[in-house]
């Protein structure tokens, strides 16, 4: 059993080959943009054509197609809103990408893509109830309960950015939301007077005191947000994942020291906190799950 995996990014598409235990036989990335144009779907076609030869497989040798996509996807009626990738207006997805490619087509957010993925291939490997929670230029969370992913009615399931954490309102929340606006990369960025979260970051490793204080007020606000998931959901395990999330050693035990003191008690010490085992893979290996038969896909 074999599958292609597409990961669309905003500013890379990865595509690989992927074997019914996770292998991959195939892999790539190319610019998610050509002259300053998505990728034309024909393209994407091409070049999951040239991947399949590169592995030695055929269209026919394929389970099926999986797809990610970064942002909102409506299973309902098969349209994207990827700002990144597509501009700020929905699009036909399904249709158009399906027509491309020359096998079954089963398309999904990438939050979902990457929970999918690190429990069937990494840290929450075998997990029924499970949370990715991926912090960097933004917040977003894939969740499965029940072995089930959870979508909501319209795809928007787990835009976990826009959780409140503070009454006071800010006028950049109405932009992307008060936990994304208070804890993801921009705002240790702003927090520290730099350009970048990874600047703060270098600096914190170097014992800046200003630095390490945004490391902590950002850890406060990630707790809280990570609180309240576990509070609703009851998962077994949280996965950190994204840009921020790369500083474990900033990051990693001091979320796990303050989370306790927002959670709800019972269901925070059923819960581990733990760091992607997969990193950029979680994406592809979870699209590629959604190409195969699987109670957590239906």
């Amino acid at each position: 059993m074999r599958a292609l995996a597409i990961d669309f990014g905003g500013t890379k598409t990865a595509l690989a080959v992927v074997d019914g235990d996770g292998n991959l036989l195939a892999r790539a990335e190319r610019a998610s943009h050509e002259d300053g144009r998505p990728l034309a779907w024909s393209a994407i076609g091409s070049w999951a054509a040239a991947a399949l030869r590169s592995a030695g497989l055929a269209w026919s040798d394929l389970a099926g197609v999986g797809a990610i996509v970064p942002g909102i996807y409506d299973s309902r009626t098969g349209r994207a809103w990827a700002p990144n990738l597509w501009g700020r207006d929905e699009v036909e997805l399904r249709g158009p990408l399906g027509e491309a490619l020359e096998a079954p087509l089963t398309i999904d957010s990438d939050r979902c893509g990457y929970v999918l993925g690190e429990c069937w291939r990494g840290a929450a490997k075998g997990a029924r109830d499970a949370v990715f929670l991926a912090v960097g230029t933004g917040i977003g969370a894939g969740i499965l309960s029940n072995g089930r992913l959870v979508r909501g009615a319209g795809g928007v399931a787990g835009a976990v950015g826009w959780m409140a954490t503070t009454p006071h309102w800010q006028a950049r929340y109405g932009a992307v939301g008060c936990l994304e606006a208070e804890a993801a990369g921009p705002a240790l960025a702003r927090r520290f007077g730099a350009a970048t979260g990874e600047a703060v970051v270098e600096a914190a490793r170097s014992g800046d005191p200003q630095a390490r204080r945004a490391v902590a007020e950002t850890v406060e606000v990630l707790a809280m947000g990570i609180a309240s998931l576990i509070g609703v959901l009851n998962p077994e395990i949280i996965v950190l994942g994204g840009g921020v999330m790369q500083a474990q050693d900033l990051f990693l035990e001091p979320i796990r020291a303050a989370v306790p003191r927002w959670a709800q008690p019972i269901a925070a010490r059923q819960c581990r906190i733990e760091p992607t085992a997969l990193g950029a893979d979680a994406g592809i290996l979870g699209a590629a799950r959604l190409a195969f038969p699987d109670p957590f896909t239906s």
